[in-house]
C-alpha cells in the first residue's frame, strides 16, 4: 500500500542515505511522496507532491542538499482510496483548538470506517488516512471543551490510545503521528514497521533501509517517543491485522474506476 519513514533522535542526524533508499521504492509506490520537518516552536514544514518519487525533479533537487533532522516523517504512496493528487499525499497536518499542530502519515486501509467515514464530507482529499486525523482532532477538541484546558502530554497519549483501540478492529493501522512533543508509532500488521537505534534515538521504516540492526515494532500497542526515548506505552488492543487479498482486490478495482 504505502511506506513510512520517521525519525526521533535527541540531536539532528544525517538522513540522505536512508532517504535515498526509502524514496527509491517509489516505483512500487508511485502515487506521491511527502516529507514533514519540525522545529521547536510548534511549526511544521511539509514538502509533498503527487508524483512518483523516482521521477520527481523537485525531490531530486531537495535530496542533493544535506538533510539533517531530529524529528521528521516521510511517506510514499500506493493508493487504495483517493485520486493521485496533492490533497491525498501524506503527511497530513491539522491544528486543534488549543493551537497544537498534529501531523500524520499512515500505511494501511480503513475497511471498517464507522468512526471515520463522516469526515469524508469535510476533508480536503479523499483518503481514509486523512479522516483518521480529523477524528483525532475532534477527540482532542472534545477534551479541551470538557476540561477548559489544553490536554497535557499524558492526556493526549490516552486520547490517541483510546482512539486507536476503537478503530483497530478489522483495519490496518501503521501510523506515525507527531504533536510537537510526542512522536507516536503504531502497527498492527506483523513485520510491516521496524525501528533502528541511531545516535541515542530511533529511525522507523516500513522495511529495513540499510545493514544496521532493525527490529520489528511491538504489535497492537501505541508507543510514544520524546527526544529519542520511549516515554509511553499504550494498551495492547489485540486486533492484529492480516492481509486479505480479496478485500485488497476489491479496493484496487474501485480505485481503477476513479
Amino acid at each position: 500500500m504505502c511506506e513510512l519513514f520517521g525519525v526521533n533522535t535527541p540531536e539532528k542526524i544525517p538522513l540522505n542515505h536512508l532517504l535515498d533508499v526509502f524514496f527509491s521504492h517509489g516505483n512500487q509506490h508511485p502515487h506521491g511522496w511527502g516529507m514533514a520537518f519540525f522545529d521547536g516552536n510548534n511549526t511544521v514544514r511539509v514538502e509533498k507532491q503527487a508524483v512518483k518519487s523516482t521521477k520527481s525533479a523537485r525531490l531530486r533537487e531537495y535530496r542533493r542538499q544535506q538533510i539533517m533532522a531530529d524529528r521528521m516523517i516521510a511517506h510514499i504512496r500506493l493508493a487504495t482510496k483517493g485520486n493521485m493528487e496533492y490533497e491525498n499525499c501524506h503527511p497530513f497536518v491539522r491544528k486543534d483548538q488549543t493551537g497544537r499542530i498534529w501531523t500524520l502519515a499512515h500505511n494501511g486501509t480503513i475497511f471498517e470506517g464507522e468512526m471515520t467515514d463522516p469526515y469524508f464530507y469535510v476533508q480536503d482529499g479523499q483518503t481514509d488516512s486523512e479522516r483518521i486525523l480529523y477524528l483525532l482532532i475532534d477527540r482532542m477538541n472534545d477534551r479541551y471543551t470538557e476540561t477548559g484546558k489544553p490536554p497535557d502530554a499524558p492526556a493526549r497519549f490516552r486520547i490517541l490510545d483510546e482512539m486507536i483501540c476503537g478503530i483497530a478492529d478489522g483495519n490496518k493501522l501503521n501510523l506515525l503521528f507527531y504533536d510537537g512533543e510526542y512522536f507516536y508509532v503504531h502497527t498492527n500488521c506483523r513485520d510491516s514497521l521496524y525501528l533502528s537505534e541511531r545516535q541515542g534515538g530511533y529511525v522507523f521504516s516500513t522495511v529495513p533501509l540499510d545493514g544496521q540492526k532493525w527490529k520489528a515494532l511491538p504489535l497492537n500497542t501505541l508507543l510514544a517517543f520524546q527526544d529519542g526515548e520511549l516515554v509511553q506505552t499504550g494498551t495492547d488492543h489485540g486486533y492484529e491485522y492480516a492481509e486479505d487479498p480479496d478485500k485488497m482486490r476489491l479496493l484496487f478495482l474501485d480505485y481503477s474506476t476513479l
